[in-house]
């Protein structure tokens, strides 16, 4: 009897293999990791334009009278500030202080709504996305309807400074009018009902697009018609790692996760107290007020060596003060990076850690986010 777990396929990883992509499971998915390099692909976006496949995030619709309730409960941001068209990065927390997922949360319109209906669109993280529904579900005591589309929508992030010259062929949508952290509906490459976003993991701006799973391969094969003569390249997950670790973003399951606070993380400007009462909001007020232990610290190496995930953090004395939960070779900036939790009383920019390889202690400085700087 085998346990081989079954990975799940978007509906572009066939083009994937056909492209010469290295595959790799991702949160049960087969994900290309890489095209041809990191460093390559890495360059691409920051310089260019490139596109990634991440249809294996997930998508639940919030819909009725009840819905911004419910979301009020579950999330730590205040909803009831967006308006139809905007967007809100979140976190959900759990009962204990701790994060069991980071979101984004999309105020979509009340077209097919009732009377006193509110719709809001959620995309969380694909390792996530059975505890999260499992989560708001069982909070859901409202008058609202929750549908998980997660199945069959796609995704594609196509992200860098050149986006909207590659981009702007195939849609009549003026893409330079749509802002930072807000989305419109449209038709794009010939398709409608697309919903095109400005959100964006990598720092170097750039759009989503949202289209149902058996449209995926139209958008895929129009995007690179129109967009190869910018210089469009698909990007794999291991650049998307690379990219968000230069801007400082949490990634789920190393930064973050369910023993860890907002406040620890550096998401307090997530954690909206004043909206009332929401899940652990009595624990961050009183983070707040008390003061946490620990914090999320952004630190650079002088050595070439990389951070990786759990490397212990020392101080010069050679005592355990924290953990890297992140870490790479900066392709930007040419040194390695990394972020990790340390006591909140060394967490101060400016002072030198330790970070221990299990050989050698590599001495690292902490310093402000981002890494990189436009």
């Amino acid at each position: 009897m085998s346990n081989t777990i079954e990975l799940k396929n978007t509906a572009l990883s066939a083009k994937h293999i056909e492209l010469g992509a290295k595959m790799t499971p991702f949160a049960g998915y087969n994900m290309p990791v890489v095209y041809t390099n990191i460093i390559e692909e890495h360059q691409a976006v920051r310089n260019n334009v490139g596109v990634f496949d991440v249809s294996h995030m997930g998508e639940f619709i919030v819909r009725g009278k009840g819905a911004l309730e419910l979301l009020q409960l579950v999330t730590s941001n205040d909803v009831s500030k967006l308006e139809i068209g905007d967007i809100q990065y979140s976190c959900i927390p759990n009962h204990n202080g701790g994060i069991i997922d980071d979101l984004l949360v999309y105020r979509l319109s009340e077209e097919n709504c009732s009377k006193g209906e509110r719709a809001y669109m959620l995309v969380v993280n694909a390792s996530n996305i059975e505890k999260d529904w499992e989560w708001i579900a069982e909070h859901n005591k409202f008058d609202t309807h929750l549908i998980n589309i997660s199945e069959r929508t796609g995704l594609l992030a196509v992200q860098g400074p050149n986006a909207v010259a590659a981009l702007q062929e195939l849609t009549d949508v003026d893409l330079s009018e749509i802002k930072y952290y807000n989305f419109v509906k449209g038709d794009f490459a010939g398709l409608s009902n697309v919903i095109i976003s400005a959100t964006g993991y990598t720092g170097s701006g750039g759009f989503e697009l949202y289209v149902n799973n058996d449209q995926m391969p139209t958008l895929w094969e129009r995007l690179f018609s129109v967009g190869k003569k910018h210089g469009l390249v698909p990007v794999g997950l291991g650049a998307r790692d690379t990219l968000r670790l230069e801007m400082g973003f949490c990634l789920y399951g190393n930064d973050i996760d369910d023993n860890t606070s907002p406040l620890e993380a550096g998401l307090s400007w997530i954690t909206k107290l004043n909206k009332g009462t929401f899940n652990s909001s009595e624990i961050f007020a009183s983070q707040k007020e008390a003061g946490i232990t620990k914090k999320l610290v952004a630190f650079k190496l002088e050595d070439r060596r990389v951070p990786r995930h759990d490397y212990e953090i020392q101080d010069e004395a050679g005592k355990n003060i924290g953990k890297v939960t992140s870490g790479t070779m900066s392709p930007t900036l040419s040194y390695p990076i990394g972020m990790g939790y340390v006591e909140k009383s060394l967490a101060k920019t400016g002072n030198t850690i330790y970070i221990n390889t299990g050989k050698k202690a590599l001495k690292a400085e902490i310093v402000k986010l981002p890494f990189y700087k436009k």
